[in-house]
């Protein structure tokens, strides 16, 4: 018998609907569904990339039994055994050091919005800190911090299908064939239809090539482009001067600041000429609906925070809010980090973007909850490795659908991190680089194993559903958080996700009508859904009010930091991580499905443009080493004609050239989000390129047996 069951898309921020085929209750395909963001296509990853609930062992294995640390190794041990162990564990450290001594995270990948409010209110409530952050801080924390600041709202200001009726594209630092096809789709639907496009970027992107202006910018300068932006719009007196009277504050401080951003000044600065700047501007300015959309590459400097407010100045300016097809679009990349992020799952607010600080909405959560709760800004994730080697104030990590040894700054410096923790709870659903140097290991059901509701990027919720059953010895993640918080003597117990749901929706006013009915009735329902009559919120600040406090936009501009880490004699080049179009985050998932595994394979690739390939003597698909101060990594050469002179790309996807052993763990002041897109590196030749070959196969064989070890041995 074949069924097919109606889910989300695991991969993204898109939320694209499928129906996973299923037959003798195997997943046996996917095609493609007809959902609000994705109309009836899939990407490559969608159509194929759920053959690693099949555990096919390609990369690593299943988790299927718990397991716990004794005598230097991790042993299988029963649920009640683990549950036992981590509840007295951690409140040991808590009797002893203090509820702040222990940090957990959220999971912005499968396991749902239900799991993450699960999770912050276990930190909260059961352990008694704000403690609490996920991998946003990683990547579009900016981006929170950001548009909150200017906007009110750390969201996409508009949807997804608005993309294609936009005239002009303002595309800054995102790349979204690879990183998200089916928003491509509508990018290229809207140059089709007659739109603008302008891409900003350092590589002659996919983007860049659909661009009919490229501003081919130097990495670290985005703010100075951006000033220079705001500059034109000012000086040629194209911004809309009646919206900005009514509706933005702040003008005089923001005149004051871009004035010496002239484009000839910035041009020296950026690299960009200046009468592109200046004709980008004009047509930004002259279009009737103008729409910004930005990624990773604004995001990932330590500069981040003023850029995304600068950028949101561009459209206060002009007047690009409050109707379809125009605002800001920070296109969020794992699949659920808006949701993570509108759970609550972050150390300065609780769900629905409550502060932690405001007395009134402690005052609510405590009632609701019955205990005490914590006044004061927890720890960020990316401040662990310093709170822990530099002022042991850290003893315990709850690390719950994360893998930062493989995704976070600074490699080495998070391995030293968790070996010097008293504790490591690790809870997933594949081995992974951060489990082997776990005191715990929880296995945790996955998407397609559990039902619940994901966040798409642009605010949408939708649900995802139970295709097949999960494995023996796996339980879903909100279970395992309630009896670890039951043991440590903080009764949680939920029948349902949708009781889950239902409680958290009852104390988040943005979130109050996003019933599952309505889901099931409309498919996808956007925040802010005020009332069960209310249908949700395609796009935000009709009538021009803003959310914040006096209902103004705010304009900001500041002067241009460069990157701390510059090149130099022993570093003569620049490294920036991007992405591939076929593998996901940290690879446990597209790395175990057979036909996404085929693509891309150790050790990944390093691009580098011919001018300095000749310079070291490099040909393409050549290994070399990649070093910087902090590592030394073996990657395979891929020259391209689209990389300047002197910059070096990288994917984060892969074990053996994972370029965070090399990146810089710098972080914005803001956001405490890392500059992966910049830091200085070194190229060295490899002459016996057979034994490097060898050496590369011995050693993915290697760390591949360690992950088998770690988990399915049992079977």
């Amino acid at each position: 018998m074949v069924d097919k069951i109606l889910t989300v898309c695991p991969y993204c921020g898109s939320g694209c609907n499928l129906n996973l085929i299923v037959e003798e209750g195997k997943v046996v395909g996917a095609e493609p569904a007809n959902g609000r963001t994705n109309e009836g296509t899939l990407c490559l990853k969608g159509h194929y990339g759920w053959d690693f609930l099949n555990d096919p062992k390609i990369l690593t294995a299943r988790l299927r039994q718990p397991m716990i640390r004794k005598e230097g190794e991790l042993r299988e041990a029963s649920w009640e055994e683990a549950i036992r162990y981590t509840a007295d564990r951690l409140l040991a450290i808590k009797e002893k050091y203090g509820p702040d001594a222990i940090m957990g995270t959220g999971s912005a990948r499968g396991p749902g919005n239900e799991a993450n409010y699960v999770m912050q209110k276990f930190m909260r409530a059961a352990v008694g800190t704000n403690n609490i952050d996920h991998c946003a801080r990683v990547c579009h924390g900016p981006s929170v911090a950001g548009l909150s600041y200017s906007l009110g709202d750390g969201a996409m200001s508009n949807s997804i299908p608005e993309i294609e009726d936009a005239d002009l594209l303002l595309i800054f630092g995102y790349n979204a064939p690879v990183t998200h096809p089916i928003v491509a789709g509508r990018i290229v639907k809207a140059k089709q239809k007659g739109a603008t496009i302008i891409v900003c970027d350092p590589r002659k992107t996919e983007s860049a090539r659909l661009a009919d202006t490229w501003l081919p910018l130097k990495g670290g300068t985005n703010m100075a482009l951006v000033n220079a932006f705001g500059h034109v719009l000012i000086e040629e007196q194209l911004y809309d001067k009646d919206f900005v009277a009514k509706h933005v504050e702040g003008l005089s401080e923001y005149i004051e600041n871009v004035r010496s951003y002239t484009p000839e000044n910035a041009e020296g600065i950026t690299g960009v000429k200046a009468a592109d700047i200046r004709k980008a501007m004009r047509q930004y300015a002259g279009s009737k609906k103008a729409m910004i959309l930005y990624g990773m590459g604004v995001c990932q400097f330590s500069q981040a925070v003023d850029v995304v407010k600068g950028l949101a100045s561009i459209a206060l300016l002009t007047g690009n809010f409050g109707r379809p097809s125009v605002g800001i679009g920070p296109v969020r990349g794992q699949n659920n980090v808006q949701g993570s992020c509108d759970m609550g799952a972050l150390p300065n607010v609780y769900p629905g973007y409550q502060p932690v600080t405001d007395a009134k909405a402690r005052a609510k959560f405590e009632k609701a909850w019955g205990v005490k709760l914590p006044d004061k800004t927890g720890y960020h994730l990316t401040e662990i490795p310093h709170l822990v080697l530099k002022e042991d104030k850290v003893k315990a990590y709850y690390i719950f659908g994360e893998d930062p040894v493989q995704s976070d700054p600074n490699a080495a410096e998070v391995r030293e991190t968790l070996d010097k923790m008293e504790f490591v709870v690790v809870q997933d659903i594949f081995m992974n680089k951060t489990a082997l140097h776990a005191d715990v290991i929880l296995p945790a059901t996955s998407w397609g194993e559990h039902d619940g509701v994901y966040s798409s990027a642009d605010r949408g919720f939708q649900r995802i559903r139970k295709a097949v059953e999960p494995p023996k010895g796996t339980k879903p993640d909100w279970q395992i958080i309630c009896e670890v918080a039951t043991a440590m003597g903080y009764p949680m117990s939920y029948k349902s996700t949708e009781e889950i749901w239902d409680e958290m929706r009852g104390l988040c006013p943005k979130f109050a009508g996003a019933s599952y009915k309505k889901m099931e009735e409309q498919g996808s329902v956007q925040w802010p859904c005020l009332t069960e009559d209310h249908p949700g919120t395609p796009y935000l600040y009709e009538g021009n009010r803003f959310s914040t406090p006096n209902g103004k936009g705010r304009l900001f501009a500041c002067e241009w930091r460069a990157p701390l880490e510059q090149p130099d004699r022993d570093y003569p080049l620049t490294l920036s991580t991007v992405r591939e179009v076929g593998h996901y985050s940290v690879r446990t998932m597209t790395g175990n499905c057979r036909a996404l595994s085929q693509l891309s394979d150790e050790p990944g690739f390093i691009q580098i443009s011919p001018e300095d390939a000749r310079q070291y003597g490099i040909e393409d698909g050549h290994l070399l080493k990649v070093i910087s101060r902090r590592g030394k990594i073996t990657a395979r050469a891929q020259v391209s004609e689209r990389v300047k002179a002197g910059a070096t790309y990288m994917t984060y996807h892969f074990w053996i050239g994972a370029c965070n052993e090399l990146t810089v763990d710098v972080l914005d002041p803001i956001s405490k989000t890392p500059e992966f897109k910049y830091c200085a590196i070194r190229l060295e030749r490899i002459h016996d390129q057979q034994q490097a070959e060898l050496q590369i196969r011995e050693q993915y064989e290697s760390l591949r047996q360690q992950m088998l070890a770690g988990a399915g041995a049992h079977e």
